[in-house]
């Protein structure tokens, strides 16, 4: 394992300089302007996330190194004017050796659409959109863009209730956005899946709540999932155009944010009492925030660091993987390492995550350690990471990752 983790490194600190690139060759991705001044435009970015992984803790039938396709993803979004906008966003996630099909026609190998949303201008500073969304509630990592992650990827606690009440962290809803002074919001009321991730269980008396309730109790009684972020900013403002939160800006701008969101699912959840009745149980989640980037002076160098609160109830004594009831507190600090901006740049990070589980009346911890390497800010990086992470008395369980990003 050490020489496995001393080479990854080596591959990652001493790439070559003749692949060192400037952030001034990307000019805003492939759009095509139907008139001179470009306010009619179709615009296209691609990209893709490559994973090479070890883990010192897989059964001894299976490999310890994995190779796969993290993410391979595909956006548009066209504008005739700036009174409306239409976005498209598909691809696939997570192919590897376990779910390549031979054909290529099995799940895991198509691609499926993981936004299609319209949108209108209302007025200034307020518009209004439906359809299958990322305008999400909660916190800024519910809502964190998947290109500019500053750790190797979200905290996966963060996107609370993926699988459970929406499709891959997007709804089926109406939202609203905009901004008031400097604070910014969206809010939105969505419809809720009904074959969700925790379909295969059932309701036992007593037992822990499932999240089934839209199932079970019909879609009448199990209501909608109204949910909502809000943050507010002290600095320089950032863009709410798309719903994508950054994760580094590498020093291009000073970010200060405190920011607040909640989801709640009206009888998201079912459980059984003591004669089998079932009965339906509301989801609250809950977070408080807060985004910190800037850079430290003239040299290059630069802070990013951010922290969050989130109280989830998911109902009683629910625990479903990375999902269960009770708190969770999650933070990252990165340094990035002085340097020219036309020069590959380097930025150590931190991440350390600490939950509550009711249901087992125990704790869930993860630390990550990581380092970045951009060769053309984030759309040519290296990612090398060491993830280790325990739940309860049960055993740890570390992770090393290097990924290899492209987007254009």
């Amino acid at each position: 394992m050490k020489k496995i983790l001393i080479g990854m490194a080596f591959c990652l600190l001493f790439v070559p300089k003749s692949f060192s690139q400037g952030n001034t060759e990307y000019t805003g991705g492939f759009k095509i302007n139907f008139n001179e001044d470009g306010s009619k435009y179709l615009r296209m970015i691609a990209w893709g996330q490559f994973w090479a992984q070890y883990n010192d803790n897989a059964p001894e039938d299976q490999s310890d190194i994995n190779l796969s396709v993290r993410r391979a993803r595909l956006l548009t979004f066209t504008q005739l004017n700036n009174k409306f906008l239409i976005l498209s966003h598909f691809g696939l996630n997570s192919l590897n050796g376990s779910n390549l099909s031979p054909t290529g026609k099995g799940e895991s190998s198509q691609l499926f659409y993981h936004a299609f949303w319209g949108e209108w201008k209302v007025a200034k500073n307020f518009y209004a959109g439906t359809g299958l969304h990322y305008w999400n509630g909660i916190s800024r990592l519910n809502n964190s863009s998947t290109l500019n992650f500053m750790t190797l990827d979200n905290n996966r606690q963060s996107w609370a209730v993926l699988g459970l009440s929406d499709q891959f962290a997007r709804h089926l809803g109406v939202y609203v956005k905009g901004r008031v002074g400097r604070l910014q919001y969206r809010v939105s009321y969505n419809e809720a899946i009904t074959n969700t991730l925790d379909a295969a269980n059932d309701p036992s008396p007593n037992g822990r709540a499932v999240y089934r309730g839209r199932e079970l109790l019909g879609s009448a009684d199990a209501g909608k999932v109204f949910q909502g972020y809000f943050d507010y900013q002290f600095l320089d403002e950032e863009s709410n155009f798309l719903p994508y939160k950054v994760g580094t800006y590498l020093g291009s701008k000073k970010v200060f944010n405190v920011g607040a969101g909640f989801l709640t699912h009206k009888n998201g959840v079912v459980v059984m009492d003591g004669a089998g009745n079932l009965e339906g149980e509301n989801v609250n989640i809950f977070a408080i925030d807060a985004f910190y980037d800037a850079p430290l002076g003239e040299d290059g160098s630069a802070i990013t660091a951010y922290g969050v609160f989130q109280n989830n109830d998911y109902g009683r004594n629910f625990n479903l993987g990375p999902y269960g009831t009770g708190n969770m507190i999650y933070g990252h600090v990165g340094y990035l390492i002085p340097s020219a901006p036309d020069k590959s740049r380097i930025q150590p990070y931190l991440s350390y995550q600490t939950r509550t589980i009711d249901a087992i009346d125990a704790n869930a911890t993860r630390l990550g350690l990581g380092i970045n390497l951009f060769m053309t800010g984030h759309h040519s990086k290296l990612t090398l990471e060491y993830a280790n992470s325990k739940v309860g008395n049960g055993d740890s369980n570390g992770i090393i990752t290097l990924q290899a990003q492209i987007y254009l």
